[in-house]
């Protein structure tokens, strides 16, 4: 395999860069952009930014490229960059509008990229001409799927007035204060490229030198991944800005990314190239199993559903070439096997492990007490021949939740709670690892916990993490039927040091917590449902997705439609209530507590596993801009799962407010009697 790498010609950027195009401005104003996109450039005030229309903040990759643009997998993706940029309550851009423009940079706010890891968004752009990506933060993933395809990234604007100028730029500019690998992969123009001269002996891979310290859970499973100069694995420390390749147990990825990940692979690497320890790679086909159900006319007219039926075929087909693992589409009935995070979480994962995915949602596992982070599509395909990845060890904030949580509230509350303090909504928490700690979380299961490590991706992080504990052994001797000793063995060790430093702590009491709603727009517009000023009527509700499909959701869907049966109470006919699995396991776990039964008497429609709705693509996405959707997904960015008006809340909370027909708190039986006594 790697022969034909080891003579491959690899070279190095010229030492500065001279940009030739427009400049494109995101800004919040739909006229603008579309003034721009007809021709004008706009003036930009670089000293005195007071005076400059306001930019977008937060422009997700949904809206760089939207769910059904990423069923492409080459250049054609660059006719589409932006298309679900949401400006006011408008689309301004439309198909090929960027790439016709002539642009080569584009400038937004705050937080750009976040959500999804989906390299098709800077895949799309660099396809586009955009070779430089400037704003005032930028998410980690995001960044780095930048900087693996060789777009440029700056926060800093004075660069605004030197493309103007046509003045050469030093490359110097873009990896200022960047690790030393993350400046050779940038002079190397892109991952690939670096890791070629990295097989040739052309890069330097600095070693890490830090001495004995105290560390965080996450530094020290870091310290056991990391590689030596010399090759071998494990290092007696690490500290936050240390930066290196580390050793993965596990890499998986999904129909959305294998097939272009697969191309990478045959085109740089060869077709009959063996994949390095394919035991460790682990496929699934579980975004895109029910998309025929809800995808429009027009959309269809595209070729989109024969596309998406191309990617299924491209990454079965390159599992059977490669003998890679596959957990796909059902035999006997339409769905999936189950959501990777939910299979990887149920299956594989282990206290201690370092895993990577190509989804944003990858730390889901921290809740078993493993390191676990997305990775986009250049990584993945580089993963695949060096089974590392590149790292550079992140900052920790701790979060302690202390004290008894309400009946009524759960992880998701807490989440949303988070996501809507400031430390966290200007980016302050950006690329870093979320470590929950406190009474209120070693009180939640596993599955709960999931739900805070899983949306640590919506807090921009680099991970979320729960340190192992009885909870965990608990998980994996019942889950996995693995030997208590064994499990035992596993998280020796595994906990952070009491003078261990981080970046930051934020301390909440449980008790202080009421049920959470995040309104439309993002996660974090989260507010009390206490604090809504008028009913708000729903007419979709939804549970599922890796973030709300697992077991203890089905609890909680379980418990609040049972006691609405027990009250002489269905899902309200104004409703259309949807319970969707996150995996066979799950559903099997619903047949034998009997939940199917409750599920069906109540009205609530029952779908196999499959991400579904929350990736635009099943049963319970929106179809008319005012429809009021209550899901229990993790993202409500605008067009993330239709045109409406999606609603976060809690499992609790969405069966409650199908039963009422608006959004309510769920009021356990008990809490309920104590007041009306």
């Amino acid at each position: 395999m790697s022969n034909p790498l080891l003579s491959r010609e690899v070279h190095k950027r010229a030492n500065s860069v001279k940009l030739k195009g427009r400049i494109l401005f995101l800004t919040e104003d739909p006229e603008l952009i579309r003034r721009q996109l007809a021709g004008e450039d706009l003036a930009w005030d670089t000293k005195n930014p007071a005076n400059n229309p306001k930019l977008r903040d937060d422009i997700s990759t949904d809206e760089i490229t939207p769910a059904h643009i990423c069923f492409f997998f080459d250049e054609t993706l660059g006719e589409f960059p932006y298309t679900g940029l949401k400006c006011g309550s408008e689309l301004p851009i439309k198909r090929s509008d960027v790439k016709k423009g002539g642009f080569i940079a584009a400038v937004s706010g705050k937080r750009r990229g976040k959500g999804s890891s989906r390299e098709q968004s800077p895949y799309a752009e660099l396809s586009a001409g955009i070779q430089l990506v400037i704003a005032e933060n930028i998410e980690r993933i995001y960044k780095q799927n930048c900087q693996n395809l060789g777009v440029l990234t700056s926060t800093d604007f004075t660069l605004i007035d030197c493309i103007r100028r046509g003045e050469e730029i030093p490359l110097e500019v873009f990896t200022r204060g960047e690790d030393e690998i993350t400046r050779q992969v940038i002079e190397y123009g892109g991952l690939f490229p670096f890791n070629v001269a990295r097989m040739q002996g052309k890069v330097t891979i600095p070693a890490i030198d830090t001495k004995q310290r105290p560390m965080t859970v996450t530094e020290k499973i870091f310290a056991r991944h990391m590689i030596s100069p010399e090759g071998k694995t494990g290092i007696p420390a690490v500290k936050p800005g240390d930066s290196g390749f580390a050793r993965t147990d596990l890499r998986f990825s999904h129909e959305y990314v294998t097939p272009m990940a697969a191309i990478f692979y045959e085109h740089f690497v060869g077709k009959d190239a063996p994949v390095n320890d394919r035991s460790s790679i682990i496929f699934f086909r579980d975004h895109l199993t029910f998309l025929d159900e809800v995808l429009s006319e027009e959309k269809r007219k595209m070729g989109l559903l024969d596309l998406a039926t191309q990617l299924k075929l491209k990454q079965q087909n390159f599992a059977q070439a490669q003998g890679i693992r596959l957990h796909g589409e059902l035999k006997d009935r339409k769905g999936s096997e189950g959501i990777c995070h939910s299979i990887v979480a149920e299956s594989y994962a282990l206290p201690g492990q370092l895993n990577v995915g190509s989804d944003s949602h990858t730390p889901h596992v921290g809740a078993v007490g493993c390191v676990a982070f997305g990775i986009g599509t250049t990584d993945v395909f580089n993963s695949w021949i060096t089974k590392d990845v590149r790292v550079r060890v992140p900052e920790s904030v701790k979060v302690i939740i202390r004290g008894k949580r309400r009946p009524n509230v759960t992880a998701k509350d807490y989440i949303l709670k988070l996501l809507a303090m400031d430390y966290i909504r200007s980016g302050k928490a950006l690329a870093k690892v979320m470590e929950y700690s406190g009474e209120a979380i070693e009180e939640l299961g596993v599955d709960e916990r999931a739900t805070m490590c899983n949306m640590a991706a919506e807090i921009g992080g680099f991970t979320g993490i729960v340190a192992p504990d009885r909870k965990v052994m608990d998980f994996l001797v019942e889950r996995r039927k693995m030997p208590r000793a064994e499990a035992d063995k596993l998280i020796v060790g595994l906990h952070s040091d009491p003078d261990a430093q981080y970046a930051h702590v934020i301390e909440m009491d449980a008790a202080e917590i009421y049920p959470m709603i995040a309104t439309p727009g993002d996660p974090g517009n989260g507010k009390y449902i206490r604090d809504l000023n008028t009913p708000v009527p729903v007419e979709i509700a939804y549970g599922g997705t890796c973030t709300a499909g697992k077991n203890e959701d089905m609890d909680m869907y379980a418990a609040v439609l049972n006691n609405a049966l027990q009250q002489g109470q269905r899902v309200a006919p104004s409703v259309q209530f949807y319970i969707q699995f996150g995996s066979q396991e799950t559903r099997e776990y619903c047949v034998r507590k009997g939940y199917l039964d409750v599920f069906q008497r109540a009205g609530a429609k029952v779908i196999e596993p499959s991400c579904g709705a929350c990736i635009n693509a099943g049963p319970g996405v929106s179809t008319r801009p005012d429809q009021v959707v209550i899901s229990a997904q993790n993202r409500n960015f605008p067009g993330r799962s239709g045109p409406g008006q999606m609603y976060l809340a809690s499992p609790l909370t969405v069966a409650a407010s199908a039963i009422a027909g608006y959004i309510t708190e769920y009021e356990p039986a008990e809490q309920r009697e104590l007041v009306e006594a």
